[in-house]
């Protein structure tokens, strides 16, 4: 299971080259799309991942590739620059799928790239096809500063009498 808190971007680091499904594609023309859906209200959210400090929207390594989902504290979300809003907090289940372009250059938009595991675009060299889902867990999501309050209260026993107590 991976943690991460709310308003901090999360970092996936995800075994691409054991799962891959079209291995005829170069990495450089591979983008994971992830799905994420909230255990509480079932809201679904979609991504691509991004870099950490890169322009393109990956990073494939040998073994593994590290993308990082951006947090946007607005509502707004893009499912094309990562960005998903964590609300409400605690558990989402995700989802990776394997995404291929056959283009040199892969742009990420409303004509050229899938939204969610089931969008079929036109065929094109330019346009990205949903190879399949190559990983699934869940993300916890804490928040940093809530609005809830927990009153403690101090435990003292009871004087001269026999009754039992709870906090």
């Amino acid at each position: 299971m991976l943690h991460i808190t709310y308003g901090s971007s999360g970092t996936f680091y995800v075994t691409t080259e054991e799962k891959r499904i079209d291995t005829s594609a170069a990495t450089t023309k591979v983008r994971l799309l992830f799905k994420f859906t909230n255990d509480m209200d079932k809201r679904v959210v979609y991504a691509y991942g991004q870099a950490l400090s890169h322009n393109d929207n990956e990073r494939t390594y040998q073994r593994y590739t590290r993308a990082t989902i951006a947090h946007s504290l607005a509502a707004d979300e893009n499912v094309y620059t990562g960005e998903v809003n964590f609300k409400p907090f605690g558990y989402w289940k995700y989802e990776i799928y394997e995404v291929t372009w056959q283009s040199a250059s892969i742009v990420l938009g409303d004509d050229t790239a899938p939204i969610n595991e089931d969008d079929v675009l036109e065929v094109s060299n330019f346009n990205g096809v949903v190879q399949g889902k190559v990983e699934e867990g869940k993300l916890y999501v804490t928040e940093t500063a809530g609005s809830e309050q927990i009153k403690y209260t101090e435990y003292s026993k009871a004087s001269g009498t026999n009754y039992i107590w709870t906090n």
